[in-house]
């Protein structure tokens, strides 16, 4: 039998999880839920259903998981704890700083449910996360470092929309060339979060709207600009689809460590990702822990995850046997 997945919000998350189920043999794409009128949502999915978010609950016996496909400034803190009320859910929460009280939230949701939820899947909160915990396991004694771009970050570009006055944006995390070749080099710098990035921002203000309060805003913005150097450009709506219509990203994982009695011998590893496309990777990191999410739910297992909790085996199709014959 298939699993049977939802997902709630159709942007472009929504349309990449929808790609990523196509690819995934025993999953089918049940419904989607949209705040929209769902008349004027055209999904590729053609046996699917097209609802509106107040359908939602209706469906709890006809959806295996719902996968989340909001924003995390202000739809996910909601929404996760809210719907895995009804299902086994699973979100791509990335405001880092917020984990543990987002966990919290959906774990006593989730347990008080008796459903499953899984929190903060993707590829930074998701695969640069076990990463780092894999290589602190490994080289216990060490620095970690961690570089994100250069890339369009979806969470901080949404951020920027939800500003009174911009129209639209698109946000550019980039890496700061010396610290990485420093840290490659093993010289273990010590770095603050200023001298790893530089924030760039492109943004369509709305007529009228007050440039020099919105860039203020912008670069003083807690979890997301106040801690970096951030310019700000006011462009046109026309330049912004021209030049800055896709969503690459990637970035890289480090930790230097050494071993031996006397620590004389040097380590690095080092894990990194290259997306043509942010939201569809992150979408297929997410339904690869839907599969996830329906086996631990089929165990009888409740309360809100994170991939530390996860074994690996339970997000592949594979069985076993076969894990065990062709990848160990």
């Amino acid at each position: 039998m298939s699993i049977r997945i939802g997902i709630l919000g159709y942007g472009n998350l929504g349309r990449g999880v929808e790609c990523a189920i196509r690819q995934n043999p025993d999953m089918e794409l049940a419904a989607v839920f949209t705040r929209r009128n769902p008349e004027d949502v055209k999904i590729l999915t053609r046996t699917a259903a097209v609802r509106s978010v107040s359908e939602a609950p209706e469906w709890r016996d006809r959806i295996d998981v719902l996968i989340l496909c909001g924003g995390s400034a202000t739809d996910l803190p909601v929404q996760t704890p809210e719907y895995v009320k009804y299902f086994n859910v699973v979100d791509s929460f990335d405001t880092h700083a917020r984990i543990p009280e987002h966990f919290g939230n959906v774990d006593a949701a989730a347990k008080a449910s008796g459903k499953v939820g899984i929190i903060s899947v993707g590829w930074d909160p998701g695969m640069f996360s076990l990463n780092r915990m894999y290589a602190n396991a490994i080289l216990t004694e060490g620095s970690d470092y961690t570089f994100w771009g250069k890339g369009v970050s979806q969470g901080h570009s949404d951020a920027l929309r939800r500003i009174e006055g911009v129209k639209n944006a698109k946000q550019y995390t980039i890496p700061v060339e010396e610290a990485l070749e420093a840290v490659r080099a093993g010289k273990n710098p010590e770095l603050s979060t200023r001298e790893k990035h530089t924030r760039e921002c492109f943004v369509v203000l709305e007529d009228g709207a007050d440039a020099a309060r919105i860039e203020q805003e912008i670069k003083t913005m807690p979890n997301y600009f106040a801690d970096y150097d951030t310019t700000v450009h006011f462009i046109s709506e026309e330049e912004l689809k021209k030049n800055h219509s896709g969503i690459p990203h990637g970035g890289f994982v480090l930790r230097s460590g050494v071993t031996g009695w006397e620590k004389e011998h040097s380590h690095i590893i080092e894990y990194s990702l290259k997306l043509d496309s942010n939201p569809e990777f992150t979408s297929s990191v997410i339904v690869a822990y839907a599969r996830a999410a329906y086996r631990l739910a089929a165990e009888g297992q409740t309360g809100c995850k994170t991939v530390f909790d996860i074994a690996p085996a339970y997000l592949s199709s594979r069985s076993g046997e076969e894990l065990r014959k062709m990848m160990l």
